[in-house]
């Protein structure tokens, strides 16, 4: 992926969205400014993403769910994937899911069409492309999980991958293993893993034990 485009550089563009008003109006958004290719479902984006390396995706699937796990699925089969995700709504919890499945943007569909192509152009370029509403949740919420995340170091001498955190960070939230998954993309049992492995590192044998350490270290750190 070309990460420092120049201005003069057309760009190519994955249209993922599975409904048809969407794609149209993205692809006519972009016109002249991209050469895009499109994909009506999240497996075949997938697919597309890894084979064609463009230099964007923008990932737009109902329900949301479905956008966030394809999301996670590019940025890991194609690292150096730029994915924005599109939404009818901007939601906190979904922002978050978003940013931790490895989008670089999160937009709403009613974004001004004109605005659209200079979007693009500023993601290529390695800006994140966020409301601007977010952004202080986004610091909170990277703020919050360090003062954990060193609190946790010293009271067990551990430290947890980003992919244990964001799990836990979800378990603490009260979500289920479904729903673990659904934020993140990944399959059930590989949160069930993840849990098993903080159980381990963490010293506790159940589900609830590491909730009730989670919390203790959250009550610790609070500002």
């Amino acid at each position: 992926m070309s990460t420092l485009a120049s201005d003069t550089q057309r760009a190519r563009v994955l249209i993922a969205a599975d409904h048809d008003a969407t794609r149209n109006g993205i692809r006519l958004a972009l016109a002249g400014a991209a050469d895009v290719s499109e994909a009506d479902d999240a497996d075949a984006a997938v697919d597309m993403a890894v084979r064609e390396q463009p230099d964007v995706c923008v990932v737009d699937f109902s329900p949301a769910g479905r956008g966030i796990r394809a999301t996670a699925e590019i940025t890991m089969r194609f690292p150096g994937a730029a994915v924005v995700v599109m939404t009818d709504r901007i939601d906190e919890d979904e922002f978050l899911s978003a940013i931790q499945a490895g989008a670089t943007g999160y937009v709403s569909q009613q974004i001004d069409p004109v605005r659209l192509p200079h979007l693009i152009r500023d993601v290529m370029r390695g800006e994140a492309a966020v409301p601007r509403a977010l952004v202080a949740r986004l610091l909170d919420e990277f703020r919050g999980r360090e003062r954990r995340r060193l609190a946790l170091r010293e009271r067990r001498g551990v430290d947890l991958t980003e992919r244990e955190w964001q799990v836990v960070e979800a378990l603490r939230q009260g979500m289920t293993t479904r729903q673990i998954a659904e934020r993140l993309g990944i399959r059930e049992v590989t949160v069930r893993r993840h849990i098993s492995g903080v159980h381990h590192k963490v010293g506790v044998g159940t589900r609830a034990e590491l909730l009730a350490l989670l919390e203790d270290v959250a009550t610790s750190t609070r500002p």
